[in-house]
């Protein structure tokens, strides 16, 4: 019996052991668990992070660029009509009556008259005007001239351009903004 106390011991002691041995394990096993669960869950978190910033960039890249391109529809409908709109002053001052033109010119050789003592004038086929009406030496047509005049010395050396489109231009030019906060305001 002796025996059989000595291997009952060992068995409830190889028992015990085992026993603290899967309840260390189990308690192990729990731990690296927990751990694991609590990185997935933090990597989760920073993952959802990154997503919802850059669902957010995303969006903002969107409106930026839609923003973008109606301002680039506002402002080429925006050069359009002022394009139309010099396209129609231009048209007007090309088709003044005669005598209107007459006038013009004759404040355009006045003018010119301080640059240059004795202009021969260079006018449009249309235009019919003689040096004398102009107050010029003389008068020769430009096929490239649609309106208005150019003034030039004997010499050649010295020319005013008065074409109506140079002079529109000019203004324009100088006058652009104030043009398109009137139109557009």
């Amino acid at each position: 019996m002796a025996l059989d106390n000595v291997t009952k011991e060992i068995i409830a002691n190889a028992d015990a052991q085992v026993s603290e041995i899967k309840a260390a394990q189990a308690a192990e096993i729990k731990k690296i668990q927990a751990e694991t669960d609590a990185a997935i869950a933090e990597m989760k978190e920073k993952e959802d992070k990154k997503l919802k910033e850059a669902v957010e960039l995303l969006k903002r890249q969107e409106l930026s660029s839609a923003d973008l391109e109606s301002k680039k529809i506002v402002l080429s409908k925006k050069k359009e009509i002022l394009a139309k709109a010099f396209e129609t002053v231009l048209a007007d001052l090309e088709s003044a009556p005669e005598d209107e033109r007459l006038t013009q010119y004759k404040a355009m050789v006045k003018a010119a008259k301080t640059v240059i003592d004795s202009p021969k004038a260079f006018v449009s086929e249309n235009d019919k005007f003689t040096a004398k009406q102009l107050g010029v030496k003389s008068v020769e047509t430009d096929s490239r001239i649609r309106a208005g005049i150019i003034l030039q010395s004997e010499d050649g050396t010295i020319e005013v351009d008065m074409q109506y489109e140079t002079i529109l231009q000019t203004i324009w030019d100088r006058e652009i903004k104030t043009l398109s906060d009137i139109l557009f305001r």
